[in-house]
């Protein structure tokens, strides 16, 4: 008789399913991207480009009545099948109180060039996130979510990076690179036997420093060990390892925050 994979198992697996199927469902950062707002910005301001409407993603920003961010990946033509880049239109938009989308004014704004790529890792979802970024009294951030997937059923593997932009005048400024915050990934004999290992990151945001200072971003990881295995009795059982935890400040220095390797995009 066949092995039973675990419960904590199936459902961290599941997990990692969930986030590849993410590109067919309809996430709900793209909500606002249903009023045609990505596809007017795109004919607005890239019409002779190809956008992959897919990934597209539109949000309001509450703090700011009436502003929304609108994000545009662009294909490039130098994309091969093996893989592809995509260049990034970042906007902030002010959408005016009587609905006239004709009227809609970009605020500011950022194009940059190859700033995804996919091979064997495959981009999911791209989602905008509007949590309390206060980095300074003058300066709040929004952030760009990124969740990967890869297709391996052997080796599991399912990622979500952070990026955060701050307005400046009329342009945006990247002022975090693109941090790995969660990740599942192991590889397994398809029945029952392999290891596993779980990421698990929570951003805060530290006191601003005294003067035009950005505040540090302090980073709290989890990073738990998981091994499955076929009992005497032909029982799967999970075992969990001693999780890991660290806490690591990135300092604002010279214009952006500094990004250990190690906690780069995958």
């Amino acid at each position: 008789m066949r092995p039973r994979l675990p419960r904590h198992r199936r459902a961290a697996l599941l997990s990692a399913a969930l986030l590849a199927l993410l590109a067919v469902a309809t996430p709900a950062a793209h909500a606002a991207c249903e009023s045609g707002l990505a596809e007017r910005m795109h004919a607005r301001l890239h019409p002779k480009r190809t956008l992959d409407s897919a990934l597209a993603a539109c949000k309001a920003w509450p703090a700011y009545p009436g502003r929304s961010i609108v994000v545009l990946p662009l294909e490039r033509s130098d994309s091969g099948a093996a893989g592809r880049t995509l260049d990034l239109e970042v906007l902030v938009i002010q959408r005016p109180d009587n609905g006239n989308t004709d009227r809609d004014a970009v605020l500011a704004r950022v194009l940059q060039p190859e700033a995804l790529a996919e091979d064997a890792i495959r981009i999911r979802d791209i989602r905008i996130d509007t949590g309390r970024y206060v980095l300074s009294p003058g300066a709040r951030a929004f952030g760009l979510r990124v969740r990967y997937g890869g297709s391996s059923r052997p080796n599991p593997f399912a990622s979500e990076t952070l990026r955060l932009y701050v307005p400046e005048g009329g342009k945006l400024r990247q002022v975090l690179d693109e941090v790995e915050l969660e990740r599942d990934s192991g590889e397994w004999d398809l029945q029952c036997a392999g290891q596993f290992e779980q990421l698990r990151t929570l951003v805060s945001v530290g006191r601003p420093h005294a003067g035009d200072g950005f505040a540090d971003l302090v980073l709290a990881r989890t990073l738990t060990p998981l091994r499955s295995l076929v009992q005497e009795d032909g029982q799967c059982v999970e075992k969990t390892g001693t999780a890991r935890y660290e806490s690591l400040t990135l300092r604002y220095e010279d214009g952006r925050y500094h990004v250990p390797k190690a906690l780069r995009a995958p």
